[in-house]
């Protein structure tokens, strides 16, 4: 196989895990109601799961960084699949609330982290040189397949087994996974394309960076600033659509596919995000996907009113569409402003700003949501959200893709 088919191959594996840690992580969304039913706890209480998720998998992504820089892609991709697969296989047994928390709260959040996009960027960047922006682009796109594939077939699936044995088919299937993965040839994947290892050689300074010397520059506070804000606005909204659309007078089949169609939608957002920025830009395309967002955001804020497919498509346009857009921005950028053998614990670290926003989004949205009664509280955080990270755009020249000072 010669390099550039050895390439795509590798990109391919990390799309399918990218979808797989994505898709099954994030699902919580589709078991809210069924969950809470059981349960009969408030909103706020069980939305504290996807929280606790959001802000372990942030405070994961440095750890991430370290360990496939230190340990290997292959020591990451069997334990994130064996942790994974475990923790969904008990959650099925979980007969307090607690135990949710524990197990797909915090012990989901090691797993998903292990086999996510912090690994995966991390042999991208052995690869790619020149179409780093395309392939970061079709990374995060993987992400938006996940949800697109796994939101109804888990609906499906809570339809026809229930909640706790739909985790239990999800954890079987990934415990499943790890002997195969484990029997790749790694040694290869992780040596890179040769021609993108001699460049990465070549331009690495004698004065490497590291975490500590990245947290000095503007650059990386305003990519971390980036993060918080765009996933405080994207989780805001997604980790209650389901049972928004459903309040709104949406059927609960309708709603979870709505949901997975909008993940899908992202695809075109986050692959175009590195094909544009190829063309004109980091800021520009940050200030259409941002404007876009904030008019989503809107669309489903009136559905409360005027419940229409037409405003239902318009969400799914434009909010659905660019959400997750802004992630190959920040992980291009990152790259490109840090690089060297600490790259991949660098990103990490960025992203901890996407940890906790999503945290904060994931809680605040139960919380104003008891509080209120309604979402339009939530969609009002969700549309500031946007708005801060369009001003880091439009206001902090470090975004401009100009590499940092060393």
């Amino acid at each position: 196989m010669d390099v550039r088919r050895q390439a795509f191959a590798v990109l391919a594996f990390c799309f399918v895990t990218n979808m797989v840690s994505r898709g099954i992580g994030e699902s919580f969304a589709v078991f809210l109601l069924p969950v809470a039913e059981e349960f009969g706890t408030d909103r706020a209480l069980l939305t504290g799961i996807a929280s606790v998720y959001m802000l372990a998998t942030g405070a994961m992504s440095p750890l991430v960084g370290i360990a496939i820089d230190r340990f290997g892609p292959r020591a990451c991709y069997s334990l994130g699949l064996a942790i994974f697969g475990t923790v969904y296989l008990l959650a099925g047994l979980a007969t307090s609330l607690w135990q949710l928390y524990l197990l797909i709260g915090m012990a989901a959040a090691v797993g998903t982290s292990l086999i996510g996009l912090v690994p995966a960027a991390g042999l991208a960047t052995r690869w790619f040189s020149a179409r780093l922006p395309t392939a970061m682009g079709l990374l995060s796109a993987a992400l938006g397949i996940g949800m697109l594939v796994f939101a109804p077939l888990a609906q499906w699936l809570i339809g026809l087994l229930g909640w706790r044995g739909t985790y239990q088919v999800m954890g079987a299937a990934l415990l499943l996974s790890v002997l195969p993965v484990w029997l790749m040839p790694w040694r290869r994947i992780a040596a890179g394309a040769p021609q993108v290892s001699r460049a990465r050689s070549a331009a690495e300074p004698a004065d490497a960076w590291t975490i500590r010397r990245a947290t000095r520059t503007p650059v990386f506070w305003a990519l971390t600033a980036v993060m918080f804000f765009t996933s405080l606005s994207t989780v805001t909204v997604s980790v209650q659509l389901v049972a928004a659309l459903v309040a709104a007078g949406f059927a609960p089949m309708l709603a979870a596919t709505v949901f997975g169609v909008a993940g899908m939608a992202s695809i075109v957002g986050m692959v175009g995000a590195g094909w544009f920025s190829e063309r004109i830009g980091e800021k520009p395309f940050a200030t259409i996907s941002y404007s876009a967002s904030i008019v989503g955001i809107g669309a489903l804020a009136m559905l409360e009113l005027w419940p229409s497919t037409l405003l239902l498509a318009a969400f799914v346009l434009l909010f659905g569409t660019m959400q997750g857009s802004r992630g190959p921005l920040v992980a291009v950028l990152s790259v490109r402003n840090f690089p060297g053998r600490r790259q991949s614990a660098i990103y990490g670290t960025v992203l901890l700003g996407m940890g906790t926003g999503a945290a904060l989004g994931a809680w605040a949205s139960g919380a104003l949501y008891d509080l209120t009664g309604g979402y339009r509280a939530g969609y009002l955080l969700s549309a500031l959200g946007a708005g801060c990270g369009l001003l880091l755009f439009r206001t902090v020249p470090a975004l401009s893709g100009t590499r940092a000072a060393a």
